[in-house]
């Protein structure tokens, strides 16, 4: 069984940065695609980034895109997500999930970590 868990999360000022951590429990971390979602209050959940199991290839959202990075330590069985240049749009709870790769699904999900960015 697949655990994730994201730590990192925090409250900054506009225009400052956050690195937000997931690790996996599990043996299968490396063979899969993870990603980054997230979720503001009143909003649907969205897609932040994602990438592939060998670290080869990262996709992004418009929103994040010149201002996060994503990144994955398979030896270290965690993912991260870089975050800079924060916006007051960027706040939302932040969820790590672990997916097959090449069918854009996710099947395991982190309880999730509060980012708020201050105006």
């Amino acid at each position: 069984q697949v655990q994730l868990v994201e730590s990192g999360g925090g409250l900054v000022q506009t225009g400052g940065s956050l690195r937000l951590s997931c690790a996996a429990s599990g043996p299968t971390f490396s063979g899969y695609v993870m990603g980054w979602f997230r979720q503001a209050p009143g909003k649907e959940r969205e897609f932040v980034a994602a990438v592939t199991s060998s670290g080869g290839s990262s996709y992004y959202a418009d929103p994040g895109k010149g201002r996060f990075t994503i990144s994955r330590d398979n030896a270290k069985n965690t993912v991260y997500l870089q975050m800079n240049s924060l916006k007051p749009e960027d706040t939302a709870v932040y969820y790590c999930a672990l997916g097959q790769e090449g069918t854009g699904s996710y099947g395991y999900w982190g309880q999730g970590t509060q980012v708020t960015v201050s105006s």
